[in-house]
Protein backbone atom coordinates (compact mmCIF):
# COMPACT_ATOMS: atom_id res chain seq x y z
CA UNK A 1 0.00 0.00 0.00
CA UNK A 2 1.36 3.15 -1.05
CA UNK A 3 0.46 7.05 -0.24
CA UNK A 4 2.26 8.79 -2.92
CA UNK A 5 -0.26 11.65 -3.24
CA UNK A 6 0.44 15.46 -2.06
CA UNK A 7 -0.70 16.02 1.48
CA UNK A 8 -1.41 19.81 2.45
CA UNK A 9 0.13 19.95 5.96
CA UNK A 10 -2.05 20.02 8.86
CA UNK A 11 -1.46 22.93 11.08
CA UNK A 12 -2.07 23.07 15.02
CA UNK A 13 -3.71 26.21 16.64
CA UNK A 14 -1.38 29.21 16.85
CA UNK A 15 0.85 28.82 19.52
CA UNK A 16 1.33 24.98 19.58
CA UNK A 17 3.81 22.62 18.47
CA UNK A 18 3.75 18.80 17.97
CA UNK A 19 6.10 15.93 19.39
CA UNK A 20 5.60 12.67 18.08
CA UNK A 21 7.90 9.57 18.49
CA UNK A 22 6.74 6.70 16.23
CA UNK A 23 7.00 3.01 17.39
CA UNK A 24 6.93 0.80 14.28
CA UNK A 25 7.23 -3.43 14.62
CA UNK A 26 8.44 -4.98 11.55
CA UNK A 27 7.79 -8.94 10.74
CA UNK A 28 11.19 -10.26 9.58
CA UNK A 29 10.33 -12.07 6.02
CA UNK A 30 12.39 -15.43 7.13
CA UNK A 31 11.34 -18.96 6.19
CA UNK A 32 10.85 -19.87 10.06
CA UNK A 33 9.37 -18.04 13.33
CA UNK A 34 11.80 -17.14 15.75
CA UNK A 35 11.48 -19.61 17.70
CA UNK A 36 10.25 -22.59 16.23
CA UNK A 37 10.40 -24.72 12.41
CA UNK A 38 6.92 -23.44 12.07
CA UNK A 39 6.41 -21.47 8.72
CA UNK A 40 6.44 -17.79 9.04
CA UNK A 41 3.58 -17.10 6.33
CA UNK A 42 0.95 -14.58 5.63
CA UNK A 43 -2.70 -15.69 5.00
CA UNK A 44 -2.95 -19.50 5.80
CA UNK A 45 -5.69 -21.51 7.64
CA UNK A 46 -5.85 -20.39 11.15
CA UNK A 47 -4.06 -22.16 13.72
CA UNK A 48 -2.17 -24.41 10.98
CA UNK A 49 1.26 -23.45 11.60
CA UNK A 50 1.77 -23.93 15.35
CA UNK A 51 3.37 -26.60 17.62
CA UNK A 52 4.45 -26.60 20.94
CA UNK A 53 7.12 -24.07 21.64
CA UNK A 54 4.80 -21.00 19.87
CA UNK A 55 1.59 -21.94 21.44
CA UNK A 56 3.69 -22.01 25.15
CA UNK A 57 2.71 -25.65 25.99
CA UNK A 58 4.62 -27.17 28.82
CA UNK A 59 8.60 -28.52 28.34
CA UNK A 60 8.77 -26.92 25.05
CA UNK A 61 12.24 -24.98 24.45
CA UNK A 62 12.78 -22.16 21.89
CA UNK A 63 16.11 -22.58 19.49
CA UNK A 64 16.69 -18.67 18.12
CA UNK A 65 16.44 -18.26 14.39
CA UNK A 66 20.11 -17.39 13.28
CA UNK A 67 18.45 -16.06 10.03
CA UNK A 68 16.41 -13.73 12.46
CA UNK A 69 19.49 -12.33 14.17
CA UNK A 70 21.24 -11.22 10.98
CA UNK A 71 18.41 -9.44 9.34
CA UNK A 72 17.84 -7.79 12.95
CA UNK A 73 21.65 -6.24 12.45
CA UNK A 74 21.10 -5.83 9.09
CA UNK A 75 18.56 -3.47 10.09
CA UNK A 76 20.34 -1.94 12.41
CA UNK A 77 22.68 -1.18 10.37
CA UNK A 78 20.86 0.36 7.94
CA UNK A 79 19.51 2.30 10.80
CA UNK A 80 22.72 3.92 11.43
CA UNK A 81 22.91 2.09 14.47
CA UNK A 82 24.95 0.70 16.73
CA UNK A 83 24.99 -2.94 17.25
CA UNK A 84 25.53 -4.08 20.69
CA UNK A 85 25.54 -7.72 22.63
CA UNK A 86 22.29 -8.40 23.97
CA UNK A 87 19.99 -10.05 26.13
CA UNK A 88 16.29 -11.85 25.74
CA UNK A 89 13.62 -10.68 28.31
CA UNK A 90 10.41 -11.86 29.32
CA UNK A 91 7.92 -9.34 29.30
CA UNK A 92 4.94 -10.60 31.32
CA UNK A 93 1.32 -9.75 30.83
CA UNK A 94 -2.36 -11.77 29.97
CA UNK A 95 -3.79 -11.27 27.05
CA UNK A 96 -5.53 -14.15 24.87
CA UNK A 97 -3.22 -13.53 21.66
CA UNK A 98 0.14 -13.92 24.04
CA UNK A 99 0.02 -17.79 24.36
CA UNK A 100 2.57 -17.87 26.80
CA UNK A 101 1.11 -14.87 28.93
CA UNK A 102 4.55 -13.23 28.32
CA UNK A 103 6.42 -11.85 25.33
CA UNK A 104 10.11 -12.95 24.93
CA UNK A 105 11.71 -9.59 23.77
CA UNK A 106 14.57 -7.49 24.74
CA UNK A 107 14.56 -4.35 27.26
CA UNK A 108 17.76 -3.02 28.87
CA UNK A 109 20.08 -4.53 26.29
CA UNK A 110 18.34 -4.58 22.83
CA UNK A 111 20.44 -5.17 19.65
CA UNK A 112 20.64 -2.15 18.23
CA UNK A 113 20.58 1.54 19.71
CA UNK A 114 21.40 4.89 18.87
CA UNK A 115 20.59 5.50 15.66
CA UNK A 116 19.25 8.13 12.95
CA UNK A 117 17.34 8.06 10.06
CA UNK A 118 17.42 10.86 7.23
CA UNK A 119 14.14 12.28 5.21
CA UNK A 120 14.11 13.46 1.79
CA UNK A 121 13.73 16.92 2.69
CA UNK A 122 16.88 16.26 4.62
CA UNK A 123 15.14 16.14 8.19
CA UNK A 124 17.14 13.59 10.92
CA UNK A 125 14.97 11.91 13.14
CA UNK A 126 17.12 9.82 15.80
CA UNK A 127 16.07 6.42 16.61
CA UNK A 128 16.38 5.07 20.12
CA UNK A 129 16.61 1.43 19.52
CA UNK A 130 15.75 -1.30 17.45
CA UNK A 131 15.15 -4.67 19.52
CA UNK A 132 14.23 -8.12 18.35
CA UNK A 133 11.13 -10.21 19.85
CA UNK A 134 8.57 -12.25 18.72
CA UNK A 135 5.27 -11.53 17.61
CA UNK A 136 1.79 -12.26 19.49
CA UNK A 137 -1.45 -14.35 17.68
CA UNK A 138 -3.83 -12.10 16.41
CA UNK A 139 -7.69 -11.70 17.96
CA UNK A 140 -10.79 -11.40 15.78
CA UNK A 141 -13.82 -9.94 18.13
CA UNK A 142 -17.32 -10.76 16.72
CA UNK A 143 -19.83 -8.55 16.67
CA UNK A 144 -20.56 -4.70 17.70
CA UNK A 145 -17.64 -2.32 17.08
CA UNK A 146 -14.99 -5.18 16.54
CA UNK A 147 -13.10 -3.94 20.12
CA UNK A 148 -13.64 -6.27 22.60
CA UNK A 149 -16.24 -4.95 25.39
CA UNK A 150 -19.24 -4.69 23.14
CA UNK A 151 -17.85 -8.29 20.91
CA UNK A 152 -20.36 -11.32 20.96
CA UNK A 153 -17.50 -13.69 21.26
CA UNK A 154 -13.83 -13.58 20.00
CA UNK A 155 -11.81 -15.72 18.01
CA UNK A 156 -7.99 -16.50 18.37
CA UNK A 157 -5.41 -17.34 15.19
CA UNK A 158 -1.92 -17.61 16.71
CA UNK A 159 -0.37 -18.74 13.26
CA UNK A 160 1.06 -15.14 13.86
CA UNK A 161 2.63 -16.59 17.56
CA UNK A 162 6.31 -15.91 17.69
CA UNK A 163 6.53 -14.49 14.15
CA UNK A 164 10.24 -12.63 14.89
CA UNK A 165 9.66 -8.91 15.20
CA UNK A 166 11.92 -5.89 14.93
CA UNK A 167 10.56 -2.68 17.06
CA UNK A 168 12.09 0.55 16.07
CA UNK A 169 11.35 3.21 18.62
CA UNK A 170 12.55 6.55 17.37
CA UNK A 171 13.22 9.59 19.72
CA UNK A 172 10.48 12.20 19.94
CA UNK A 173 11.92 14.58 16.81
CA UNK A 174 9.39 14.93 14.70
CA UNK A 175 7.36 18.11 14.53
CA UNK A 176 4.96 17.83 11.69
CA UNK A 177 2.51 15.51 10.58
CA UNK A 178 3.89 15.05 6.96
CA UNK A 179 7.34 14.30 8.67
CA UNK A 180 5.68 11.51 10.41
CA UNK A 181 4.38 10.25 7.29
CA UNK A 182 7.69 10.97 5.24
CA UNK A 183 9.69 8.77 8.60
CA UNK A 184 6.82 6.04 8.04
CA UNK A 185 7.54 5.70 4.47
CA UNK A 186 11.78 5.77 4.22
CA UNK A 187 11.52 3.38 6.79
CA UNK A 188 9.19 1.27 4.66
CA UNK A 189 11.69 1.98 1.69
CA UNK A 190 14.70 0.90 3.46
CA UNK A 191 12.99 -2.84 5.55
CA UNK A 192 12.14 -3.50 1.18
CA UNK A 193 15.60 -2.30 -0.07
CA UNK A 194 17.88 -4.71 2.49
CA UNK A 195 15.33 -7.18 1.79
CA UNK A 196 14.30 -8.15 5.63
CA UNK A 197 10.40 -7.55 5.49
CA UNK A 198 7.84 -6.75 2.91
CA UNK A 199 6.73 -4.04 5.00
CA UNK A 200 3.00 -4.79 3.99
CA UNK A 201 0.82 -2.48 6.40
CA UNK A 202 -2.16 -3.62 5.21
CA UNK A 203 -1.57 -7.49 6.53
CA UNK A 204 -0.39 -6.29 9.61
CA UNK A 205 4.28 -6.93 8.67
CA UNK A 206 4.76 -3.40 9.38
CA UNK A 207 2.53 -1.71 12.10
CA UNK A 208 2.90 1.89 13.48
CA UNK A 209 2.01 3.43 16.91
CA UNK A 210 2.55 7.15 17.54
CA UNK A 211 2.97 8.63 20.48
CA UNK A 212 1.46 12.19 20.66
CA UNK A 213 1.69 14.63 22.56
CA UNK A 214 1.76 19.09 22.41
CA UNK A 215 3.48 22.14 23.89
CA UNK A 216 3.85 25.51 23.80
CA UNK A 217 5.91 26.82 21.31
CA UNK A 218 9.19 27.84 22.62
CA UNK A 219 9.21 24.88 25.27
CA UNK A 220 11.36 22.11 25.52
CA UNK A 221 9.30 20.18 27.78
CA UNK A 222 8.16 16.14 27.40
CA UNK A 223 3.93 16.81 28.41
CA UNK A 224 2.05 14.14 29.00
CA UNK A 225 1.93 11.78 25.92
CA UNK A 226 -0.75 9.26 24.82
CA UNK A 227 -0.11 6.16 22.06
CA UNK A 228 -2.48 5.99 19.26
CA UNK A 229 -2.11 2.08 17.75
CA UNK A 230 -4.49 0.50 15.33
CA UNK A 231 -3.07 2.24 12.40
CA UNK A 232 -2.92 0.57 9.04
CA UNK A 233 -1.84 3.12 6.69
CA UNK A 234 0.45 6.00 6.07
CA UNK A 235 -2.38 8.14 5.60
CA UNK A 236 -4.30 7.15 8.69
CA UNK A 237 -0.90 7.67 10.65
CA UNK A 238 -1.33 11.56 9.56
CA UNK A 239 -5.17 11.63 10.57
CA UNK A 240 -4.71 10.22 13.92
CA UNK A 241 -1.70 12.58 14.57
CA UNK A 242 -3.98 15.26 13.86
CA UNK A 243 -6.74 14.53 15.68
CA UNK A 244 -4.99 13.48 18.49
CA UNK A 245 -2.53 16.70 18.66
CA UNK A 246 -5.91 18.45 18.83
CA UNK A 247 -7.48 16.39 21.05
CA UNK A 248 -4.56 17.09 23.92
CA UNK A 249 -5.11 21.32 22.78
CA UNK A 250 -8.33 21.36 23.13
CA UNK A 251 -8.06 19.67 26.58
CA UNK A 252 -5.43 22.47 28.03
CA UNK A 253 -7.59 25.33 26.48
CA UNK A 254 -10.20 24.04 28.91
CA UNK A 255 -7.92 23.95 31.76
CA UNK A 256 -7.78 20.04 31.86
CA UNK A 257 -4.80 17.96 30.77
CA UNK A 258 -4.49 14.55 28.46
CA UNK A 259 -4.27 10.81 30.92
CA UNK A 260 -1.22 8.99 29.31
CA UNK A 261 -2.89 5.78 27.65
CA UNK A 262 -3.41 3.82 25.30
CA UNK A 263 -5.88 4.57 22.94
CA UNK A 264 -7.04 3.20 19.35
CA UNK A 265 -7.71 4.45 16.11
CA UNK A 266 -11.10 4.67 14.67
CA UNK A 267 -10.34 5.29 11.00
CA UNK A 268 -14.23 4.89 9.69
CA UNK A 269 -15.33 7.97 12.37
CA UNK A 270 -11.60 10.01 12.30
CA UNK A 271 -11.30 9.57 15.86
CA UNK A 272 -9.11 7.99 18.41
CA UNK A 273 -11.11 6.25 21.16
CA UNK A 274 -9.51 5.22 25.21
CA UNK A 275 -8.37 1.77 25.13
CA UNK A 276 -6.53 1.56 28.54
CA UNK A 277 -3.97 3.51 30.69
CA UNK A 278 -0.54 3.15 29.54
CA UNK A 279 2.09 0.68 31.39
CA UNK A 280 5.46 1.92 32.37
CA UNK A 281 7.99 -0.63 32.23
CA UNK A 282 7.80 -1.73 35.92
CA UNK A 283 4.23 -3.15 35.20
CA UNK A 284 5.77 -5.63 32.96
CA UNK A 285 7.97 -7.19 35.75
CA UNK A 286 10.73 -7.99 32.84
CA UNK A 287 12.94 -10.46 33.81
CA UNK A 288 15.89 -12.33 31.67
CA UNK A 289 15.08 -15.04 29.38
CA UNK A 290 16.47 -18.33 31.39
CA UNK A 291 16.13 -20.56 28.16
CA UNK A 292 17.95 -18.34 25.70
CA UNK A 293 21.92 -17.16 25.91
CA UNK A 294 22.97 -13.70 25.31
CA UNK A 295 23.63 -12.33 21.59
CA UNK A 296 27.22 -11.52 21.10
CA UNK A 297 27.94 -10.68 17.86
CA UNK A 298 31.52 -10.50 16.51
CA UNK A 299 33.16 -7.65 14.90
CA UNK A 300 33.52 -10.24 11.47
CA UNK A 301 30.19 -10.86 11.59
CA UNK A 302 28.55 -7.06 11.94
CA UNK A 303 31.46 -6.24 9.04
CA UNK A 304 29.95 -8.73 6.81
CA UNK A 305 26.66 -7.85 7.25
CA UNK A 306 27.53 -3.92 6.61
CA UNK A 307 29.33 -5.28 3.33
CA UNK A 308 26.50 -6.91 2.12
CA UNK A 309 24.39 -3.83 2.07
CA UNK A 310 23.12 -2.40 -0.57
CA UNK A 311 22.46 1.00 -1.33
CA UNK A 312 20.21 2.70 0.96
CA UNK A 313 17.14 4.95 0.11
CA UNK A 314 18.86 8.16 1.62
CA UNK A 315 22.62 7.60 -0.64
CA UNK A 316 20.44 6.98 -3.36
CA UNK A 317 18.77 10.15 -3.54
CA UNK A 318 22.28 12.04 -2.26
CA UNK A 319 23.85 10.33 -5.64
CA UNK A 320 21.04 11.26 -8.14
CA UNK A 321 20.53 14.25 -7.05
CA UNK A 322 24.41 15.20 -7.12
CA UNK A 323 24.64 13.63 -10.71
CA UNK A 324 21.72 15.90 -11.69
CA UNK A 325 22.55 19.14 -10.20
CA UNK A 326 19.57 18.97 -7.85
CA UNK A 327 18.52 18.68 -4.40
CA UNK A 328 17.96 15.59 -2.66
CA UNK A 329 14.36 16.07 -1.92
CA UNK A 330 13.57 16.31 -5.17
CA UNK A 331 14.96 13.26 -6.67
CA UNK A 332 12.94 11.63 -4.27
CA UNK A 333 10.23 10.11 -6.00
CA UNK A 334 12.53 8.91 -9.18
CA UNK A 335 13.86 6.90 -6.02
CA UNK A 336 10.99 5.84 -4.59
CA UNK A 337 10.07 4.56 -8.06
CA UNK A 338 13.27 2.24 -8.63
CA UNK A 339 14.25 4.52 -11.66
CA UNK A 340 17.25 6.55 -10.79
CA UNK A 341 19.60 3.31 -11.87
CA UNK A 342 17.82 4.67 -15.41
CA UNK A 343 18.29 8.38 -14.40
CA UNK A 344 21.90 7.87 -13.30
CA UNK A 345 22.82 5.54 -16.60
CA UNK A 346 21.11 8.52 -18.75
CA UNK A 347 22.94 12.04 -17.31
CA UNK A 348 26.07 10.01 -17.43
CA UNK A 349 25.20 9.55 -21.36
CA UNK A 350 25.47 13.29 -21.35
CA UNK A 351 21.60 13.93 -20.98
CA UNK A 352 20.33 17.07 -18.64
CA UNK A 353 19.79 16.08 -15.63
CA UNK A 354 16.38 18.52 -15.12
CA UNK A 355 15.28 17.13 -18.35
CA UNK A 356 16.00 13.52 -17.30
CA UNK A 357 14.21 13.90 -13.95
CA UNK A 358 10.77 15.78 -15.46
CA UNK A 359 9.98 13.30 -17.34
CA UNK A 360 10.85 10.35 -15.16
CA UNK A 361 8.51 12.20 -12.67
CA UNK A 362 5.63 13.10 -14.91
CA UNK A 363 6.01 11.14 -17.96
CA UNK A 364 7.07 7.43 -16.57
CA UNK A 365 4.78 6.53 -13.33
CA UNK A 366 3.51 3.33 -15.57
CA UNK A 367 7.32 2.19 -15.94
CA UNK A 368 10.13 2.50 -18.52
CA UNK A 369 9.38 0.08 -20.82
CA UNK A 370 11.36 -0.37 -23.91
CA UNK A 371 13.18 2.98 -23.23
CA UNK A 372 17.11 2.41 -22.98
CA UNK A 373 19.55 5.22 -21.22
CA UNK A 374 21.08 5.61 -24.75
CA UNK A 375 17.98 6.42 -26.59
CA UNK A 376 16.69 8.25 -23.00
CA UNK A 377 19.91 10.58 -23.26
CA UNK A 378 19.71 11.44 -27.10
CA UNK A 379 15.94 12.73 -26.69
CA UNK A 380 17.22 15.10 -23.97
CA UNK A 381 19.75 16.23 -25.90
CA UNK A 382 17.11 17.04 -28.68
CA UNK A 383 14.92 18.78 -26.18
CA UNK A 384 17.69 20.92 -24.54
CA UNK A 385 18.97 22.50 -27.99
CA UNK A 386 15.36 23.29 -29.38
CA UNK A 387 15.24 20.33 -31.87
CA UNK A 388 11.59 19.31 -29.89
CA UNK A 389 9.48 20.89 -27.35
CA UNK A 390 8.46 19.47 -24.71
CA UNK A 391 5.22 18.30 -25.96
CA UNK A 392 6.84 16.76 -29.10
CA UNK A 393 9.40 15.21 -26.76
CA UNK A 394 6.60 13.44 -24.77
CA UNK A 395 5.09 12.09 -27.63
CA UNK A 396 8.44 10.79 -29.33
CA UNK A 397 9.31 9.29 -24.82
CA UNK A 398 5.83 7.71 -25.70
CA UNK A 399 6.73 5.51 -28.53
CA UNK A 400 10.18 4.59 -27.00
CA UNK A 401 8.74 2.95 -23.92
CA UNK A 402 6.21 1.19 -25.97
CA UNK A 403 8.92 -0.17 -28.77
CA UNK A 404 12.31 1.39 -28.35
CA UNK A 405 14.18 2.98 -31.10
CA UNK A 406 16.00 6.14 -32.27
CA UNK A 407 14.31 9.11 -30.94
CA UNK A 408 15.74 10.76 -34.00
CA UNK A 409 13.93 8.83 -36.48
CA UNK A 410 10.63 8.38 -34.05
CA UNK A 411 10.62 12.49 -34.34
CA UNK A 412 10.84 12.35 -38.40
CA UNK A 413 8.30 10.17 -38.38
CA UNK A 414 5.95 12.45 -36.49
CA UNK A 415 6.92 15.03 -38.94
CA UNK A 416 8.65 16.97 -35.82
CA UNK A 417 10.83 19.65 -36.59
CA UNK A 418 12.33 22.90 -34.82
CA UNK A 419 10.64 25.70 -36.10
CA UNK A 420 11.91 28.77 -37.29
CA UNK A 421 12.25 31.82 -34.93
CA UNK A 422 10.93 33.93 -37.97
CA UNK A 423 7.41 31.68 -37.93
CA UNK A 424 6.95 32.11 -34.51
CA UNK A 425 7.57 35.46 -34.25
CA UNK A 426 4.56 36.35 -37.30
CA UNK A 427 2.51 34.32 -34.96
CA UNK A 428 3.52 35.88 -32.24
CA UNK A 429 2.71 39.46 -34.41
CA UNK A 430 -0.66 37.97 -35.53
CA UNK A 431 -1.61 37.43 -31.15
CA UNK A 432 -0.28 40.66 -30.68
CA UNK A 433 -3.00 42.71 -33.27
CA UNK A 434 -5.55 40.27 -32.45
CA UNK A 435 -5.48 40.61 -28.67
CA UNK A 436 -4.03 44.06 -28.01
CA UNK A 437 -5.59 44.89 -24.54
CA UNK A 438 -3.96 41.43 -23.07
CA UNK A 439 -0.74 42.18 -24.65
CA UNK A 440 -0.57 45.19 -23.09
CA UNK A 441 -1.50 44.03 -19.54
CA UNK A 442 1.41 41.45 -19.86
CA UNK A 443 3.98 44.34 -20.92
CA UNK A 444 3.09 46.12 -17.78
CA UNK A 445 4.14 43.64 -15.66
CA UNK A 446 0.92 41.01 -15.17
CA UNK A 447 1.82 37.29 -16.07
CA UNK A 448 -1.25 35.87 -15.34
CA UNK A 449 -1.90 36.56 -19.13
CA UNK A 450 1.22 34.71 -20.45
CA UNK A 451 -0.74 31.41 -20.64
CA UNK A 452 -3.17 32.30 -22.88
CA UNK A 453 -0.41 33.93 -25.28
CA UNK A 454 1.79 30.40 -25.13
CA UNK A 455 -1.62 28.34 -25.53
CA UNK A 456 -2.55 30.28 -28.53
CA UNK A 457 0.34 29.80 -30.32
CA UNK A 458 0.96 26.00 -28.81
CA UNK A 459 -2.66 25.88 -30.64
CA UNK A 460 -1.66 27.39 -34.12
CA UNK A 461 1.40 25.51 -34.32
CA UNK A 462 -0.63 21.92 -33.11
CA UNK A 463 2.10 21.79 -30.33
CA UNK A 464 5.32 21.73 -32.22
CA UNK A 465 6.08 25.22 -30.84
CA UNK A 466 9.05 25.15 -28.31
CA UNK A 467 7.47 26.65 -24.69
CA UNK A 468 10.94 27.89 -23.77
CA UNK A 469 11.40 29.84 -26.90
CA UNK A 470 7.99 31.61 -27.34
CA UNK A 471 8.69 32.71 -23.46
CA UNK A 472 12.08 34.13 -24.73
CA UNK A 473 10.22 35.84 -27.28
CA UNK A 474 7.74 37.11 -25.45
CA UNK A 475 10.19 38.37 -22.98
CA UNK A 476 12.20 39.87 -25.79
CA UNK A 477 9.40 42.09 -27.18
CA UNK A 478 7.98 42.97 -23.55
CA UNK A 479 11.58 44.48 -22.86
CA UNK A 480 11.40 45.88 -26.35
Amino acid sequence: MTDTAPVVEPTLPDGWELVVGLEVHCELSTATKLFCGCRNRFGDDPNTNVCPVCLGLPGSLPVLNGSAVDYAMRLGLALNCTVNPAVFARKNYFYPDMPKDYQVTQYDLPTSTDGHLELPDGTVVGIERAHIEEDTGKSTHVGGSGRIHDATHSLVDYNRAGIPLVEIVSRPDIRTVESARAYASELRAILTSIDVSDAKMEEGSMRVDANVSVRPIGSDELRTRCEVKNINSIRSLGRAIEYEANRHIDLYDSGQTPRQETRHWDEANGRSTSGRSKEDSEDYRYFPEPDLVPLDPTGAQVDAIAEAMPPLPSARRHALADAAGLEAGSVALVVERGQDELALAAISAGADGGIVIKHLENNLADGTGELTAESFAALAAMEADGRLSATQAKTVLTDLVASGGDPTSIAAAHGFEAMDTGELDAILDRLIADNPDEWGRFVDGDRKVQGFFVGQIMKATKGQADGKVVNMLMQQRAAG
